[in-house]
């Protein structure tokens, strides 16, 4: 399972919520990558691996998260064989008003 960590800095509440499912689906056996911020160490103890990104405001988070994400999704479709150019099952929709 892929985890977004949210900055413990200002975000307690919520990064302790996030680590809880964390511990919640890890009891369960399953294989957890998060992505969280630089400074943030206590996360590797929950997660069996850990993307790291660069602090920075609250509100940037979410756009600083998804790149670490598309890479990933990328190469895992790369190594399954799939051309990433050209997925499958992609429809095109023109609607004229």
């Amino acid at each position: 399972m892929v985890f977004i960590m949210p900055p413990e800095r200002g975000r307690d509440v919520l990064h302790a919520k996030v680590r809880f499912g964390i511990e919640e689906v890890k009891s369960r056996g399953a294989f957890i990558i998060a992505v969280a911020e630089q400074g943030d160490r206590d996360d590797e103890r929950y997660a069996d691996v850990v993307f790291r990104r660069p602090e920075c405001p609250t509100l940037m988070s979410p756009l600083v998260d998804v790149v670490p994400l598309q890479l990933f999704a990328m190469d895992m479709a790369e190594i399954k064989g799939y051309d990433v150019d050209k997925p499958r099952n992609l429809a095109r929709s023109v609607t004229i008003e």
